[in-house]
């Protein structure tokens, strides 16, 4: 899934209740219920919570609407929380003390090793359910969710697959070619063409605006694609002397020196409004990020972005389906995850809101094979995202790759683009502050 702030889209669904303001669900909501798990009664009014964040697309795509006419006992109530850390935070509180959680708990792929190597025991072993087999998922993919004792926690949402999303209004104006197979030569095989092509775009740029929007996003998508990140095949954190972190920063901290960067933080209230107002012109794009980018930009920006191939094919984001041992109705949970990551399901999701299916036969879906993107000049998404996840090579993610990936983008490289850090200075603050958080 993506970044851990996929921001929601669409009207809230007449029949699915919405909390407003808890963070996490509450277990307690279900103790009305007349039956629990155990009942045997497959008419008992059971009430399932689920717990996410950003946008999985369920409610988008009508999911929870089909499930609930499918199931006239089941009452489906969600909350989604768009900030990721915060939702992790408030997590693994809940698991900690067993109360406060919701039937359904997603979980973001950065925090996946600490879910299977610290608090495995927390969560109902989905591989011994009826119907769920692994195999049905990536390799890699359901790999990540499986504890060293063999307990499959987790069942893969999406995954993300890179590309790159540009608007062809700008690049035409900056006198860049616009057809998405020459946009993609110019940067093919390597990230620090894409910097080159940005400051090739920065010497010509309509005014006020930048060749790309962040570049914490930039680090994101160029560290995605290195086989070496945070942690190492132990799950031994080894961030400071990571060849694929330093590439990374070096090429992120270049982007900010060059000022083709416009310094924004992902999915906050100035980054939505540069979108509707056309401010940058490209942006690494997983592909949950085409949802967001046609939400906000609007009618306006509607035709006149594309999508081209990424430098490196490469995986940011992407995410899973964990049932709780506190639940209360853990076989009607199990059973709502199953359906909901079945590749049927996964294919209505990305035709909605474009996160790609992290099955193998949802990325064989007619549906995903064909679909086009009409707001982006009709690019073939299901092509160009599902061949590169086919060439992904994921590296090891360690317990502690999603807080570690939060400091350097939010305090480091932040730190340097909105407040002219200097970027010693800024990798300082950062080891400081991941040495505070994680004890390394």
């Amino acid at each position: 899934m993506r970044t851990t702030s996929r921001p929601r889209r669409a009207a809230v669904l007449a029949t699915v209740a919405v909390a407003a303001s808890a963070l996490l669900l509450s277990a307690c909501s279900s103790g009305s219920d007349s039956a629990g798990s155990g009942s045997g009664d497959a008419s008992a009014k059971v009430t399932l919570t689920v717990g996410d964040f950003g946008t999985f697309g369920y409610k988008e795509a009508g999911l929870y609407d089909e499930y609930m006419a499918a199931h006239p006992n089941i009452t489906i109530k969600y909350q989604t929380t768009q900030d990721g850390q915060k939702y992790w935070d408030a997590l693994t509180t809940h698991l900690g003390s067993g109360s406060g959680l919701s039937d359904i708990q997603a979980v973001e792929v950065g925090y996946i090793a600490q879910a299977t190597n610290t608090l495995g025991d927390k969560f109902v072993d989905l591989g011994k359910a009826e119907g769920v087999n692994a195999s049905n998922w990536l390799p890699w993919k359901s790999q990540q969710a499986t504890t060293p004792s063999g307990a499959l926690i987790g069942l893969g949402t999406d995954i993300g697959p890179m590309a790159i999303c540009y608007r062809t209004d700008l690049f035409q104006q900056a006198g860049l070619p616009t057809d998405r197979e020459q946009v993609g030569k110019l940067w093919a095989g390597d990230w620090s063409k894409f910097v080159s092509a940005g400051q090739q775009y920065q010497q010509n740029a309509p005014a006020g605006t930048f060749f790309t929007d962040s570049a914490s996003g930039l680090f994101n998508a160029v560290l995605s694609a290195q086989p070496e990140q945070y942690s190492d095949s132990s799950g031994k954190l080894v961030y400071k002397t990571s060849a694929g972190v330093k590439t990374a920063w070096d090429l992120a901290v270049s982007a900010s020196k060059a000022k083709i960067s416009a310094g924004l933080r992902q999915f906050q209230d100035p980054w939505n409004a540069a979108v509707a107002n056309a401010k940058f012109a490209a942006v690494v794009c997983p592909s949950w990020m085409t949802s967001s980018l046609s939400k906000y930009g609007g009618e306006a920006g509607k035709g006149k972005w594309d999508v081209a191939a990424a430098p490196v094919a490469s995986n940011w984001g992407g995410a899973f389906l964990t049932v709780p041992k506190a639940g209360k109705h853990i076989k009607e949970a199990t059973e709502l995850a199953s359906w909901l990551t079945a590749p049927e399901q996964q294919a209505k999701v990305f035709t909605k809101v474009g996160n790609l299916p992290s099955t193998v036969g949802g990325l064989q879906q007619p549906a995903v094979q064909g679909a086009k993107l009409e707001y982006f000049s009709n690019a073939p998404t299901g092509q160009i995202f599902a061949a590169s996840a086919t060439s992904i090579k994921p590296a090891p993610i360690g317990e502690q790759d999603g807080n570690v990936k939060t400091i350097i983008t939010d305090n480091g490289i932040l730190d340097i683009e909105e407040h002219g850090t200097d970027p010693v200075k800024a990798w300082e603050n950062v080891t400081k502050l991941i040495a505070d958080k994680t004890g390394h």
